[in-house]
């Protein structure tokens, strides 16, 4: 440590280590030290080794200001969307801050509504802040920004919203998610297998509506009624479960199409005194703790895995800024059923 870091901590003053402190503490030169925290240059792995356990006892972070000049980078990416509440962006943007803190990046988040002013606002923010790359996240898998990019000079990737022809997008494995959750219940004892889910337009619910459709047919087994499109909400669950009770055609379980409309599928049954998971096993999609956890049983569902996507966009984007190739098109990662006791497998 220079002498003027040493009277500064014995001030009660933080300062960082600098370049110069690593140096003079590994007894090696600055370039060297330099060298040897960044790869390049020639010398022994002893010294290189020496260098870094230094640079880490010291709490030495390089300056990215002047890393940034040196390789014409801001060490910033860029994160733009539509999703003001934060349902899907939020654990997309964990995943990604996780991942690119790891290698000095930081993330620049910007979130705006379906309004093309705002967001064009947004994206040119970030352009003055001369990001490095851009990710743009949306609110659901088929639908983009309402915006169209100009030429930005830089690589984008698109996560869980639609992407251009030739783009880099990732997005969840609805449809095999989907058909995990019902072969699991199938697996339980189920054979009469319902779906409520969301509205038809929208793709992840016809995805999820394919899935069922698909288990069912490996089983030999027949859909339980047709499949219900409407809202992805709770009241869609509560009201869709009544008219079942109502007409007696309590299936022994349900696939729903997301957790809210679980929760209130489960709220009908328990009001009508059917017992879930005894009499009806149900299971939903999602894995928003919010209501799964806190559904009366815990309720068994899909979990999306939206930190992993955001990490896998991150990394991915990093290769393109990098100019590694990145093959374009869509990748649907894979799910996991988080089992709880909404499903009845506890009791089996």
């Amino acid at each position: 440590m220079t002498d003027r870091a040493a009277k500064l901590q014995s001030a009660g003053v933080y300062q960082r280590s600098t370049i110069r402190d690593v140096a003079a503490r590994a007894n090696v030169s600055v370039t060297t030290a330099s060298r040897a925290l960044n790869g390049t240059g020639r010398m022994s792995e002893e010294t290189r080794e020496r260098v870094r356990t230094v640079a880490a006892e010291l709490d030495y972070r390089p300056n990215s200001i002047a890393r940034g000049l040196v390789q014409q980078r801001s060490f910033t990416l860029g994160l733009l969307t539509n999703d003001t509440y934060g349902r899907f962006t939020l654990p997309l943007a964990s995943g990604l801050s996780a991942a690119m803190a790891d290698r000095g990046v930081s993330v620049f988040l910007s979130a705006g509504e379906y309004e093309p002013e705002s967001l064009t606002l947004n994206l040119r923010a970030m352009e003055e802040k001369r990001v490095d790359g851009l990710i743009i996240a949306g609110k659901r898998i088929d639908r983009g920004l309402p915006i169209d990019l100009p030429p930005l000079g830089m690589p984008v990737v698109y996560v869980y919203a639609a992407a251009p022809e030739g783009a880099v997008s990732f997005v969840p494995d609805d449809e095999n998610a989907a058909r995990a959750a019902v072969r699991h219940l199938i697996g339980l004892g189920r054979n009469r297998i319902a779906h409520i889910t969301g509205p038809e337009d929208f793709k992840a619910a016809r995805l999820r509506e394919s899935g069922w459709r698909s288990a069912l047919r490996e089983a030999g087994l027949a859909p339980h009624g047709p499949a219900v499109f409407s809202a992805w909400t709770e009241a869609h669950g509560f009201q869709t479960a009544r008219a079942m009770i109502d007409a007696g055609g309590v299936p022994d379980a349900i696939f729903c199409g997301n957790d809210q409309i679980a929760r209130g599928v489960i709220d009908a049954f328990t009001l009508a005194g059917v017992r879930v998971p005894q009499d009806v096993a149900v299971v939903g999609f999602d894995n928003w703790e919010v209501f799964a956890q806190a559904t009366r049983p815990p309720l068994t569902t899909i979990d999306m895995g939206l930190p992993g996507l955001g990490r896998s966009a991150g990394l991915a984007l990093l290769d393109l800024i990098d100019g590694k190739p990145v093959e374009p098109g869509v990748r649907e990662t894979p799910c996991q059923l988080v089992v709880r006791e909404s499903c009845g497998a506890n009791d089996v």
